[in-house]
């Protein structure tokens, strides 16, 4: 008979099935009901997320700005957040966990103003039979939605109008978040493959029956967003996050230009302090991100979180040491930067490597990241402000590639799970290291087209409606007065 492996892991992944459960109940067994301490677990996961922005990223990217543009940084990061959030339950938790609709690019208005959910309404996680409340699950997502466009605004900060910040993030989460959180993390769920694979064994020797289940099981394999299936790895939003608002930031960085006096004039951060309390609220918070991206309060939660301490423990260490041999001095910047940038690469890969495949991509990331912040950046010349691509993209691109190595059981990763195997149980599939790094790659490639491209038009759109760039004497006299008509500190 004819079973494919579906990707990706069970014990893993943001991308939550979003499926009916009256068609798991129709065999007259119990409907399934969620555990209190999963519910309690995606709870506190939520206002973790919450935390890592604000204040934790607000914190962290208004530390390295200059004092006359703290406050226009904390504004935008906060407006973002309340922006997003109701554009989420509007429409926008609709078209990226609903069926597809355009191709395999996109859901659709199937959930408008979260049409249908109740306190009762439940969706599944990545075991057989265990769900957790829907609103739990919307609010979970809400915060990626929510942090995803903010981490952009580094990439462009003190040069921006904070109009045109509004409409390109209503605009960008509109037609690039959304339809890459679907195409990476939508997906059936584990309960309708099993039924349609248990279907399939049932038929045994009956070529109609066999038939007819082999075409339901293919029709839930394709339910599912494009670069799933492809079988593409994304435990938390290394691509759906990082990459995503990364090569979005470059592009907006490009397309606004340099800031006024840069390379002429010192722009150094106005207060690391509050940059160190920013960095350490996001690792903070990356817990919640990582280990709730899980759905369930079981060992796959407790490795993620490990992860997510180790692989970062490690990146700030490599970060601290790479630039101690190449400017002399450990300096703390290097210490939050490598931190950051740790998080961002173990984000794809921390439910599914092991803890000492998560150090070793920790301290290989730094190294690569510090290369781009330096040395890239200084010889083409763009003034990405907050270094959010060589951060976040090049970072995620990094965690993203070794996802699909550091997810082999014989590295100590968890392997990839087959649902279709044995319905019903846990299985996992043989690891074909080239099939799995197409799938990586594949998913890589298409975030940066799709945002890179997606980004130049929509800040083009927000340029003609209400410009982009603020004059240069209101750059020069600092956005907070003129753009906010406040100051961050009054002395």
């Amino acid at each position: 008979m004819k079973l494919r492996t579906f990707l990706p892991s069970a014990l893993a992944g943001t991308g939550l099935a979003l499926m009916s459960m009256a068609a798991f109940a129709a065999d007259a067994a119990p409907a399934p009901v969620p555990n209190k301490g999963d519910t309690t677990w995606m709870l506190i996961s939520t206002v973790l997320v919450l935390l890592m922005t604000i204040p934790g990223l607000a914190l962290f990217y208004g530390g390295l700005v200059r004092s006359k543009n703290m406050l226009s940084v904390l504004s935008q990061v906060f407006a973002i957040v309340a922006l997003v959030a109701l554009i989420w339950v509007i429409y926008g938790y609709s078209l990226a966990f609903t069926g597809n609709t355009i191709g395999d690019f996109v859901g659709g208005f199937d959930k408008l103003f979260l049409k249908g959910i109740t306190p009762d309404s439940v969706v599944a996680t990545f075991s057989n039979g265990v769900v957790i409340p829907e609103l739990v699950y919307v609010a979970f997502q809400m915060t990626f939605a929510c942090i995803t466009p903010a981490l952009i605004v580094g990439a462009f900060a003190e040069r921006i109008r904070f109009s045109a910040v509004l409409v390109f993030v209503t605009l960008w989460v509109t037609f690039i978040y959304f339809p890459i959180a679907h195409m990476v993390w939508y997906w059936a769920g584990p309960d309708a493959i099993a039924e349609a694979a248990k279907a399939l064994v049932d038929a045994g020797a009956d070529a109609t029956a066999k038939a007819a289940a082999q075409t339901k099981l293919d029709a839930v394999m394709a339910d599912a967003g494009l670069a799933y299936q492809w079988g593409a790895l994304d435990f938390a939003g290394g691509t759906v996050v990082h990459i995503n608002a990364g090569i979005a930031g470059l592009v907006g960085a490009i397309m606004l230009g340099k800031r006024v006096g840069y390379g002429r004039e010192l722009m150094a951060p106005h207060s690391l302090t509050m940059t160190m309390i920013g960095a350490s609220l996001l690792w903070v918070g990356w817990f919640g991100f990582n280990a709730g991206s899980n759905l369930e309060a079981n060992g796959g939660a407790v490795l993620a979180m490990m992860n997510t301490f180790v692989a970062t423990a490690a990146a700030t260490l490599s970060w601290l040491f790479t630039e101690w041999v190449a400017k002399g001095k450990p300096t703390l910047l290097g210490m939050v930067s490598g931190a950051v940038a740790g998080l961002v690469a173990v984000t794809p890969a921390s439910g599914y490597a092991g803890p000492m495949g998560a150090i070793v991509l920790g301290l290989l990331v730094s190294p690569i990241c510090y290369f781009f912040v330096s040395t890239v950046k200084n010889a083409l010349k763009y003034d990405d402000s907050l270094d959010v691509f060589g951060v976040h993209c090049v970072g995620g691109i990094v965690g993203a590639l070794a996802t699909g190595i550091l997810v082999n059981p014989a590295l100590g990763g968890v392997g990839i799970a087959d649902y279709a195997m044995k319905p019903g149980e846990l299985s996992v599939a043989d690891y074909d290291m080239a099939t799995v790094m197409i799938g990586q790659a594949k998913a890589v490639l298409l975030t940066l087209v799709w945002s890179g491209v997606g980004s130049a038009i929509l800040y083009k759109v927000t340029d003609l409606i209400v410009g982009l760039r603020v004059s240069p004497e209101a750059e020069r006299e600092g956005l907070d007065i003129t753009e906010h008509d406040e100051r961050a500190y009054n002395y």
